[in-house]
């Protein structure tokens, strides 16, 4: 079945536009209102976060006014990052957690994020459920005027994120004598990130730690790196740790200003957890996105790569599966399942700080484990009401021919995007060359059918 709302990650779009909008808002809260709750006399539960992009103020009451119509309690968070809403969801026992946020998008973007109440997303069976149940007449959900639900806000939602964080970090070791930069995006982790690192005894520089509801991932955070380099060379730090805007992703940066991705997260996790016995079982799990060079790094220790689509949801799919505890994308999402349900940035960096305190040697020696093989990513953005540009008989032809072309030597990927308008086209291998030319080809029929 076709899905009308939601994408690979909840439901996304421009805010005050469909289905940006403060009625579908109402509507979700409604429809999963109705899906997640029984007909016992219970009290049923649902917790709210959000990041600080102006329009979580107009998407916020929307929901709640949905959940509560329906007959739905609702403890509202305010800013807080999206793993932390996961968590919560479970350890306050809620029969659903809901984030707002559009991840490292600008702040004109916004999302609803479902987590079921064990912490994790829902499955798109739950999500089809939901869809059904939204486009039902506005009164169709509603509880008798005795069974509303109520509305309050809670004050230590980010304490306890940050002790549950902290306890992640193991016993005996200290982040006394490090010197970090975190940035923030000025987005959900504004507040937590910085108090957990000094806890654990950074010394801490903070930047992307002033939202003003407009500049979330503006010129900050794990997709724009810049203000990050500068503030890590300026103060002469040990790491930086850049965080997006709902805190769910990270990248690192080393004292010399050079960038650490997830893949090298990975390897670096999954070396360290092999090595005190803590992997559940011998190989990690990453998207069809990560470089062929962390597969042939984990190879080297006996290690698997399991791959699947892109998204961190099907990566979480996998691992609760095939019974992996490290998981993620190269894009900086890392899922630690020991302690999370979804991805974390914070907690995945005080992983990877863990290890730079037990070696006593610099980030730029310990955080690259393998040589990545030279890959290139482009981004075509075409109109949505337009033709379905991956179904151009021109571009499965160039997809056809540089595949050919790669055969045995590389891997070429072109998906859509499944949360913006845009074609991903993406090569890697041995010889750079034969890489960016595979990737010109694709680019050059995308975009001719995306004009035509």
């Amino acid at each position: 079945m076709t899905r009308a709302y939601f994408g690979t990650d909840g439901i996304r779009g421009t805010a005050n536009r469909y289905p940006m909008t403060p009625e579908v808002a109402l509507r979700v809260g409604l429809a999963a209102g109705k899906r997640f709750t029984s007909a016992d006399d219970r009290r049923h539960l649902v917790v709210i976060g959000k990041d600080t992009r102006l329009s979580g103020y107009m998407l916020e009451p929307a929901l709640t006014a949905g959940f509560t119509a329906a007959g739905m309690d609702v403890v509202l968070f305010g800013p807080l990052p999206t793993p932390a809403v996961a968590m919560l969801t479970r350890s306050l026992r809620a029969d659903l957690g809901v984030m707002l946020s559009a991840s490292h998008n600008k702040f004109a973007d916004n999302g609803i994020k479902l987590f079921g109440p064990d912490g994790y997303k829902l499955s798109d069976e739950a999500e089809l459920e939901i869809e059904q149940l939204m486009d039902a007449a506005l009164n169709s959900h509603l509880v008798d005027p005795t069974k509303l639900g109520r509305a309050k806000r809670i004050d230590d939602a980010q304490a306890r994120y940050v002790e549950i964080v902290k306890a992640t970090f193991p016993k005996g070791l200290s982040l006394k004598g490090l010197r970090v930069v975190i940035d923030a995006a000025n987005g959900a982790a504004y507040k937590v990130a910085p108090v957990a690192l000094y806890e654990l005894g950074a010394e801490v520089i903070s930047i992307g730690v002033n939202p003003d509801g407009f500049n979330i991932n503006e010129e900050v955070g794990s997709t724009d790196t810049r203000a990050l380099k500068e503030a890590v060379l300026k103060y002469r730090a040990d790491i930086g740790i850049a965080l997006d805007g709902d805190a769910d992703r990270v990248a690192l940066m080393d004292e010399k200003g050079q960038l650490i991705d997830g893949d090298q997260l990975m390897a670096l996790i999954a070396k360290s957890w092999k090595d005190q016995g803590a992997l559940t079982k011998p190989g990690i799990v990453a998207t069809v996105m990560s470089n062929l060079g962390l597969e042939r790094y984990l190879k080297g220790l006996a290690l698997k790569l399991e791959r699947t689509k892109v998204g961190d949801r099907y990566v979480t799919e996998t691992m609760r599966a095939k019974g992996y505890n490290v998981g993620g994308e190269q894009s900086g999402h890392i899922i630690l399942s020991n302690f999370s349900t979804t991805g974390d940035g914070l907690l995945a960096a005080l992983q990877v700080l863990a290890v730079i305190v037990q070696s006593g040697k610099p980030a730029s020696e310990v955080c690259r484990l393998f040589e990545a093989a030279p890959q290139v990513l482009e981004n075509v953005r075409y109109d949505k009401s337009a033709a379905d540009p991956m179904e151009n008989a021109s571009v499965k032809t160039a997809i056809k021919t540089a595949e050919d072309r790669l055969h045995g030597k590389g891997r070429l990927l072109v998906r859509k995007s499944g949360t913006e308008p845009l074609v991903r086209i993406m090569a890697e291998g041995d010889d750079e060359v034969l890489v960016k030319q595979a990737i010109a080809d694709v680019k050059e029929a995308v975009t001719a059918a995306t004009r035509g």
